[in-house]
């Protein structure tokens, strides 16, 4: 496909919608025309454009792995313009797609491997593909475990999946809510979720940690995993910095030399480490 054509959305109907929590939502997306929903491929980890027409265009990581064809999936947390035009939108509807853009997670190189995903807020969305992918492939991985995280218990997205990633998918469930955020008869972990983690000893030499949320979550779980001996290459992040094209043309993404569209978002802990600080 031209870049040409990629700068173009291709036109999409909304043909299912869930809300996560009270301020997050999961459409699910067809394209219209059924050669272009035939052609379109992704991995885990990427993301599309996806565009409310008359209110703007937003990056977006797809959140259903590969394996569900014919419709693509996209959880946002409403907090602009866009967002909150995307939320008032119904089944049946039009948005704008184009992608899909990106890198994607190296799961090919997980195999064998313990792996632990820890998503704070909604950074769990970018680990929803690659966690389903794994879950689905469970045989070719070591030990699962799940992470999830937010600042109080009606906070934590995909509750409704939580029994499915533990029963059906072989993973270790662990909740963690910041200092404030349980509920009675709250039966997880109670703290911010670098220390959590910290504590729970979840991460080692050979266990690859995949890691999304806040930044400076972020950096506090680098200097976690840095403690328990895990190299920086095998923790694994996923980026959004202001990205506009999906191409690497416009520049807003950048990073030094570093586009986060085209050479991300996935990145190591290692390669991330190389970056500007302005990051």
């Amino acid at each position: 496909m031209s870049a040409t054509a990629t700068l173009l959305p291709d036109l999409a109907r909304i043909t299912g919608a869930r809300d996560e929590t009270y301020d997050v939502r999961t459409l699910q997306i067809e394209l219209v025309e059924r050669d272009r929903a035939e052609s379109f491929t992704w991995r885990p980890g990427q993301f599309a454009m996806i565009s409310v027409f008359g209110f703007g265009e937003a990056a977006l990581t797809i959140t259903n792995p590969p394996d569900e064809e014919g419709f693509i999936e996209i959880t946002f947390r409403e907090m602009g313009k866009l967002t909150s035009a995307l939320r008032r939108l119904s089944t049946g509807q039009i948005v704008g797609v184009r992608g899909p853009f990106g890198n994607s997670f190296p799961l090919d190189e997980w195999g064998g491997r313990d792996i632990v995903f820890v998503g704070g807020g909604i950074g769990m969305a970018a680990l929803h593909a690659p966690l389903a992918a794994v879950l689905r492939e469970r045989d070719r991985f070591g030990e699962v475990t799940v992470v999830v995280g937010a600042k109080s218990a009606s906070d934590l997205v995909y509750r409704g999946e939580f029994d499915e990633w533990q029963r059906a998918g072989g993973a270790r469930l662990i909740r963690a809510v910041d200092p404030g955020g349980e509920v009675d008869g709250w039966d997880g972990e109670v703290g911010l979720l670098p220390d959590v983690f910290e504590r729970l000893g979840l991460s080692g030499a050979e266990t690859v940690v995949v890691v999304c949320g806040p930044p400076v979550m972020l950096d506090f779980m680098l200097k976690a995993t840095s403690r328990l001996g895990t190299p920086p290459a095998r923790v694994i992040t996923t980026l959004e910095n202001r990205m506009k094209c999906g191409l690497g043309y416009c520049g807003h993404c950048s990073v030094g030399r570093f586009m986060v569209c085209r050479d991300g978002p996935v990145i190591s802990g290692e390669a991330l480490a190389t970056l500007p600080k302005e990051l």
